[in-house]
């Protein structure tokens, strides 16, 4: 559980996923991000743990606007569009950006305006669900038992008809070389750090993880793939 303290009021956020992400991008890094975006902000959550935990001044922008009023006390939190964000150029020296990019049409024209608005210098963390993945949707707090079997249910379904694609409809996300390729193609570090995350996120059984990755089966166990880098 993180604390975080509002105006008048506590406010608890549970979020240790995006905590440990904020930890792996801090790593090796002689200060915090000031200025931060998170693209894809949801409810606004992600948004206000980065902003508490970090001590950042953070802006989130979804399509949508079912922000969360108690997040909003932390971020700056409003509608925009990936594609065409009304920033101006190097706004930012910190992009934050999960399970978004696979839910976006034109996902290119959001990486480069992720790259517009991060200032010479910037970092960037990008994360997306595992195409290859067997299973997925363990992890989603807010949803049921019955909610997570019909989601793989219907992931499995589009995989046998050979329609598991982003563009076909499907919540595919991308395999670590398809986003590796894109982000490559932008940015001019890219760094996998998918197994630094699950390492951190499981650390009782890190053993277990460790030989899962030595084995080669991480490509289709761990649900998600996550990548950081430079502008």
């Amino acid at each position: 559980m993180t604390e975080f303290v509002g105006e008048t009021q506590t406010i608890d956020f549970a979020d240790p996923k995006t905590k440990i992400l904020a930890d792996i991008f801090c790593k090796g890094q002689n200060s915090a991000p000031s200025r931060l975006l998170v693209v894809g902000c949801g409810r606004g959550i992600e948004a206000a743990v980065l902003s508490q935990y970090l001590g950042a001044k953070v802006t989130g922008i979804d399509i949508v606007t079912n922000f969360d009023p108690r997040a909003a006390l932390l971020a700056d939190l409003r509608q925009g569009d990936a594609t065409k964000m009304e920033f101006a150029n190097e706004s930012f020296d910190f992009v934050y950006s999960f399970h978004a990019l696979e839910h976006i049409p034109d996902y290119r024209a959001a990486l480069a305006e992720i790259h517009r608005v991060l200032c010479p210098g910037g970092r960037w963390m990008i994360g997306t669900p595992n195409r290859r993945r067997i299973i997925g949707y363990l992890g989603s707090k807010d949803a049921s038992a019955a909610e997570k079997l019909r989601w793989n249910y219907i992931d499995w379904r589009a995989k046998l008809q050979g329609r598991f694609r982003n563009e076909l409809g499907a919540h595919a996300g991308y395999t670590q070389e398809e986003l590796s390729s894109e982000l490559a193609g932008v940015f001019s570090k890219v760094t996998d750090i998918t197994f630094d995350y699950y390492r951190d996120l499981y650390s009782k059984k890190r053993n277990l993880i460790d030989l899962a990755i030595s084995l080669g089966a991480a490509s289709w166990l761990f649900p998600c793939i996550y990548f950081m880098g430079r502008r």
